[in-house]
């Protein structure tokens, strides 16, 4: 019986290596300081893919804005005045000037003193190649209907792609430093944009997301000192992942964890010139690993991809992972963050584990951080953020009224 808990506790340990998936200015000094910071806020972007190859020459500085496209949509979404693409720049860890895209969506109305509170949005895992960056499938409006409502209540809203997800190189999966600049400078470009928008936001994701959330609160203070922080609600975020791997030779059978890992593989790559595929996969996963490039999760979960590996037969037995651990432990979001953090989690959840979340918070708290932890029982990955909705709105609202 004992050696049972015991092989499901590690089990589900396991599963959680899956997905993981502002002060007021007058307005008319703000359009003139938003234009005279980036692109002239008119710039229209080339229609279809296009959008997202950025031109040779751009802006000076990181959160300025590219070029913009209005989104029609299909079918009106109640409350929103607009939603537009947005392609503007960031700058990767490396200190290198890189284009980013991602969407911002303002309410219907007259905005309050100080311009719109912004919500900027980092969202969950979708996977590493271009095609699976979300504002790729935008029709009507933002993708989540969550999302949808947070603008009807008043919030202008920025999603971010994230870096390399939609645009040229390689998405730095799980680098909390290239996710968290994606996030504020996204909010930047925003402000440029659209006068309207105020420089009062919050931070929040879902488990990638949630992670990145994290990372960009512990940033925002020195990367965007021109923002003001007001609160990070972070749900389901992923943690703990050098923890995972070490997890992984027990979970013998295939499954479509495995090409979340492939995925970790990949963001962590990015971070050293020394972390090499073929020094750390197996002959079988090394076959599969280009398709991480090329299409996206649910794909890649399939048993005619990663899917059909056991994540036990990922990394070689003379593999020498010393520096991917280290890249791996520098992802946990265990970060000193100003201002209150809502935390929330499903009791139900097999992807970002229970069990992990618990450790994160006291390591934040640890930290000296504000965190009022939310569990929900019975709630799984998918449902954490309508769950946690009424909890997140009164945050919302408490740090941040939206009128």
């Amino acid at each position: 019986m004992i050696r049972k808990i015991a092989h499901r506790t590690i089990v589900c340990l396991l599963v959680s290596v899956g997905t993981l998936a502002l002060t007021s200015i007058a307005q008319g000094d703000q359009a003139k300081t938003s234009a005279s910071r980036g692109a002239n806020p008119s710039t229209k972007g080339p229609a279809g893919l296009a959008f997202y190859d950025p031109p040779g020459k751009q802006p000076k500085g990181h959160g300025r804005l590219i070029w913009s496209r209005r989104i029609t949509p299909e079918t009106p979404v109640a409350g929103i005045r607009s939603t537009r693409l947005v392609l503007y720049t960031s700058t990767t860890p490396q200190g290198k000037k890189t284009a980013v895209s991602g969407y911002v969506s303002v309410p219907k109305g007259k905005p309050p003193k100080g311009g719109w509170p912004v919500i900027t949005w980092a969202h969950g895992t979708t996977g590493i190649a271009d095609t699976c960056a979300p504002s790729r499938g935008i029709v009507n409006g933002p993708p989540e209907s969550f999302v949808r409502t947070w603008v009807a209540a008043g919030y202008a809203v920025a999603g971010t792609d994230y870096q390399g997800l939609g645009t040229p190189g390689i998405h730095p999966y799980l680098v909390g430093k290239a996710e968290g600049r994606s996030v504020l400078d996204i909010v930047r470009a925003a402000r440029q944009l659209d006068p309207s928008i105020g420089r009062r936001m919050l931070v929040t994701g879902v488990s990638q997301g949630g992670q990145s959330a994290l990372f960009a609160a512990s940033l925002a203070g020195r990367w965007t000192p021109d923002l003001r922080l007001r609160g990070t609600v972070s749900y389901a975020p992923g943690s703990h992942f050098a923890e995972q791997k070490d997890l992984l030779s027990a979970l013998t059978s295939p499954s479509p964890l495995s090409a979340v890992a492939a995925m970790i593989l990949s963001g962590a790559i990015t971070t050293s010139p020394t972390i090499e595929p073929a020094n750390i996969l197996t002959d079988p996963a090394l076959a599969l690993y280009p398709q991480v490039n090329r299409i996206c999760l649910p794909a890649l979960s399939q048993p005619d991809s990663f899917g059909g590996l056991a994540p036990s037969t990922l990394i070689r037995d003379d593999a020498d992972t010393a520096e991917l651990d280290t890249a791996l432990e520098a992802m946990n979001p265990a970060v000193k963050i100003d201002g209150p953090i809502l935390l929330a989690q499903g009791s139900a959840d097999s992807t970002a584990f229970p069990f992990y979340t618990d450790q994160l918070d006291g390591e934040l708290e640890a930290k000296g951080d504000d965190v009022t932890y939310m569990t929900y029982p019975g709630v799984d990955h998918g449902g954490i953020v309508d769950a946690a909705e009424a909890d997140a709105m009164a945050f919302f609202e408490s740090r941040l009224p939206s009128r």
